[in-house]
């Protein structure tokens, strides 16, 4: 059992591991080689006081280690966390614009911007792109780029699922992620693993390294790297619109004409370098950071040459869009689009025999798919002293962040510009910016209590920006035909004009407030008040009580209640953009606008103001050195909850007062989305994880379960900006129940893993379309992961391993959903590319 006694000692030892955060783990043992041993996993994030063992803290976390993350074929953090973490949950993102390049997650059925994330227990910045058709649940959500951490960087991830925003301040929501970079001087490795999925596509390899250096006799420096390419993948068939056109004897259509399927990713590299040198006894400087960078390519929806509004056609595909040089469109012949091929028809070839006509056939006879990319570029910097002055423990430390995002288009059209319209597009970039200065002050105080009370006190301060650079000319000027009909900027993804572009910024302060002691040597009690004062809306202040009551040597039981808020972030209030959204069956664009841009505001935009939640737990823990067992029950409500508002038709009754309001070209805009304060949720599930020791066939083994229960209930939606749809897709787009089996023996030179994992019924959507037509519910799957590892001279580790071994197939869609190219639902909760294999290679030094 845990002792207060020497607390003053813990504190120090709190400073010398990094912040001290404290809380539990879903794992007990650490893998040192192929070997399991029965190591006391120390977690710290949590609490303020000393880093404590994984059974005894009074909030739940799961800590996977560096090595345990890379016992799977995934290619990247996202899921490598969602193969070891039930309530983690992400998924494939293909034709979903921004959220292409950088996927949102969940953590307890909450927005992936409801997820505070920690480098070494320093707040890390937030990624620049915005998921604007983010699976229902993210759809808006701003969170932080976490595939740019590469595991072989990582000493341990440790997963706070509690809400934490009394503690660490805004987007603790649902939790706190702190990603532990190893700190060894000595030592090191180098991997290269290679797979591809079982039907021949998506081949990706990964290379990566690690080196330990000494920094003078008392500190070190570890450095980390890892290089990736993975080619895209399709499960697609072809279109049957597609297909009719080319049957009727056009030769320029694609097949297929729609790609469903991962995107390309090219030139991944990141670079990570932890340090940290003592000074003296009581003084250590420290730093640590990464530079990273990739681009990626995906696909959009395919523009049929006879129907795409406003580039082959205005009237549904009844007659082509047909533009004149001179701006007389009645001089030029209506060309019938309503047939097999509309290339084929004499009326076509006498439009094309008249020089003053012309329409955006002549550029894509066979109509045109455009290819969405961009190249994120990520850094970050933080430096820091901290040692003990005055009987206190203190920590100083500033943390720079950047992401940028550059968008392109390719293979597509601003049709304004008729016949002169480039195909290619540099459509912009969006920039997120982060600086945050804070002090941190630990002591152990006697009150006269039973127990010296440990005190953790400090400020922050933290400014962060959203900038928007424009995109080039051609990607958003209204060329010389839009007064035609035709589409004004690059079509699919317009791009950022300079009535866009700009830089908008906020700073906030906080101070905080932590108290931890046991009031006797079974009972700890702590508290936590944090106050935060933001210049663009105002002041918060929120509170957190936990406790943990240790009923005998074995079994414990503990809760925590907390309030919480999530600021709206800076890109959030000011972002504007351009998508094509599927809603019917049909392509629209969708101009996202600020709530207080002239459009947004005409239809109901308003000052955006913080979500504030309201937290309870409570669980229990039994632990027998060879057992352990945690459950924990929560239920989270959000008020004010802000997210990305349901698509709102612009309609024609509205073009004059829209244009008398200041908004250019109404007509050429379908809908409008903006972000809104505008429902509340109650979310509320179990967390049951238990890790078991035993010996099977002469190897130590592990056994790990980890189950989670999760139900989101909207308690309360403006029917004007939230529809029916996406409270479905809140409530039910994820599985309400994960579980995972884990069995893990190792011999000397042997060692394997097995990992069970079970996705219950979900509500399925294809391409974010809640329609009857887009929609069921999906049934339960399991899918079985296995990795087998072997070692030669002690140094080289072989391994061979599959994800989804046996190939279980996803949620295949209704029949009618060919007409968009599509196989499988793409919002299910595993990959819907199917099996992958993997072989991979590492030496240590």
């Amino acid at each position: 059992m845990f002792k207060l006694s020497p607390l003053s000692k813990m504190v120090k030892l709190s400073l010398v591991s990094g912040l001290a955060l404290t809380a539990a783990s879903t794992s007990a043992f650490a893998e040192e080689g192929d070997k399991v041993e029965n190591v006391e996993r120390i977690a710290v994030v949590g609490s303020r006081a000393a880093p404590r063992s994984v059974n005894d803290s009074p909030v739940p976390i799961d800590i996977i280690g560096g090595d345990e993350l890379g016992r799977n074929g995934a290619t990247d953090m996202l899921d490598m966390l969602a193969s070891t973490v039930p309530s983690f949950n992400v998924r494939a993102q293909p034709i979903s614009d921004a959220a292409t390049l950088i996927r949102p997650v969940n953590l307890r059925g909450l927005p992936s911007d409801s997820t505070l994330l920690l480098l070494n227990g320093k707040r890390r910045h937030r990624a620049s792109v915005i998921a604007f058709q983010g699976g229902g649940v993210n759809d808006g959500a701003q969170g932080p780029d976490i595939s740019v951490i590469p595991s072989v960087a990582l000493q341990q991830v440790e997963v706070l699922r509690d809400g934490a925003a009394a503690q660490y301040g805004s987007d603790a929501i649902a939790g706190v992620m702190n990603f532990v970079l190893k700190d060894d001087s000595e030592g090191g490795s180098i991997s290269v693993k290679t797979g591809e999925y079982y039907e021949g596509d998506g081949a990706a390899t990964i290379i990566d390294g690690n080196i330990g250096l000494p920094l003078t006799e008392n500190g070190f420096i570890n450095a980390s790297f890892q290089l990736k390419n993975a080619d895209a993948t399709s499960r697609s068939v072809q279109r049957p619109d597609a297909a009719a056109i080319k049957a009727a004897g056009n030769t320029s259509i694609e097949d297929p004409a729609q790609i469903w399927g991962n995107p390309e990713i090219k030139d991944d590299y990141t670079i990570f370098v932890n340090s940290g040198i003592d000074l003296d006894e009581n003084t250590k400087v420290y730093a640590f950071g990464n530079v990273s960078s990739r681009d990626v390519t995906g696909g959009f929806y395919y523009r049929n040459p006879h129907n795409r509004g406003n580039v082959f056609s205005v009237d549904g595909g009844e007659t082509l869009l047909v533009g004149a040089v001179n701006g007389d469109q009645s001089s030029c012949a209506t060309v019938p689009a309503n047939v097999g091929n509309v290339l084929s028809t004499p009326e076509y070839a006498a439009m094309l025999a008249d020089s003053n006509c012309f329409s955006m056939n002549q550029l894509k006879p066979g109509g045109y798919t455009p290819l969405f990319g961009g190249s994120i570029e990520d850094m970050s910097f933080a430096a820091g002293v901290k040692g003990e002055m005055a009987g206190w423990m203190y920590d100083v430390s500033a943390v720079m962040g950047n992401n940028k995002a550059t968008f392109n288009l390719k293979n597509s059209l601003n049709p304004s510009m008729g016949l002169a319209s480039p195909t290619d597009f540099e459509t912009g970039a969006y920039e997120q910016s982060e600086t945050t200065v804070g002090l941190d002050l630990v002591k152990a105080i006697d009150f006269g209590m039973a127990n010296l009370v440990n005190v953790a006190t400090g400020l922050e301060w933290r400014e962060e920006s959203f900038e928007i650079t424009a995109g080039e000319e051609s990607s958003w000027i209204a060329g010389p035909y839009a007064d035609q009909g035709f589409n004004i900027g690059s079509h699919g993804f317009k791009g950022f004009g300079p009535e866009s572009a700009g830089k908008n910024s906020r700073n906030n302060i906080a101070a905080y407030l932590d108290l931890e002691t046991f009031v006797n040597d079974n009972f700890l009690l702590g508290t936590a008040l944090r106050y935060e004062d933001f210049s663009t809306f105002g002041s918060t202040l929120d509170y957190k009580v936990t406790a943990q009551y240790q009923l005998n040597d074995e079994f414990s039981v503990r809760g925590s209640h907390s309030t919480g808020f999530r600021a709206p972030t800076v890109g959030q209030a000011n972002v504007v953009n351009t998508q094509t959204s599927i809603v019917g069956g049909d392509l629209i664009q969708t101009f996202i606008a600020p709530p207080t841009n002239p459009l947004a505001a005409f239809y109901g935009g308003k000052e955006l103001t913080p979500e504030e939640s309201t937290s309870f737990a409570f669980g229990g823990v039994y632990d027998n050195d060879v057992l352990l067992i945690t459950v924990d029950y929560y239920t989270i409500e959000v008020t004010g909850r802000l997210a990305q508002s349901s698509q709102i038709s612009v309609e024609a009754e509205d073009y004059t007062a829209l244009e008398a309001a200041g908004v250019q070209n109404p007509e050429l805009i379908s809908a409008v989305t903006y972000y809104s304060n505008d429902f509340d949720t109650t979310t509320q599930g179990i967390d049951l994880v238990g890790n078991y020791e035993t010996e099977f066939m002469g190897a130590d083994t592990m056994i790990s379960l980890a189950y989670n229960w999760t139900d989101t209930n909207v308690d309360k939606f403006n029917p004007e900006t939230t529809n029916e749809g996406k409270v479905r897709r809140l409530e039910d787009g994820i599985p309400a129940h994960r579980a995972t089996l884990t069995f893990a023996p190792s011999w000397d030179k042997l060692s394997l893993t097995v990992r069970g994992n079970f996705y219950g019924e979900y509500y399925a959507t294809h391409a974010d379309d809640t329609s009857e037509w887009g929609s069921e519910v999906a049934g339960s799957a399991m899918t079985l992961d296995a990795e087998v590892s072997y070692t030669l001279m002690d140094s080289l580790i072989l391994s061979v391993g599959a994800n989804n071994l046996l190939d279980q197939e996803a949620e295949k869609l209704k029949d009618s959903y060919a007409e968009l190219g599509g196989v499988y639902y793409e919002s299910g909760p595993f990959d819907y590319n199917g099996g992958y294999y993997y072989m991979k290679a590492q030496y240590k030094f």
